[in-house]
């Protein structure tokens, strides 16, 4: 089974999204997924970036108004 993490950062602006993720990334292991879902318009350009540079899978990028949500694979081991 599969688990899915919902991570609810709406409201907050840059850099609080990529950093909450990024934290959120790091408690996951390899295979679980991580639904985040923000509303500030940078998150669309951050988020991906934080995921290319930490190595994990973008799964799927939806907007519904303001908000996006990404959902996302945690591929990568945890690091120390």
């Amino acid at each position: 089974m599969i688990t899915t993490t919902k991570l609810d950062l709406t409201g907050l602006k840059c850099p609080l999204p990529a950093l909450k993720t990024r934290k959120a990334l790091k408690a996951l292991r390899p295979g679980e997924r991580l639904e985040v879902h923000c509303t500030d318009p940078l998150a669309v350009i951050d988020i991906p970036n934080l995921l290319n540079e930490m190595g994990e899978r973008l799964e799927a990028t939806e907007r519904d108004g303001d908000r996006v949500v990404f959902m996302i694979e945690k591929t990568q081991p945890a690091t120390m």
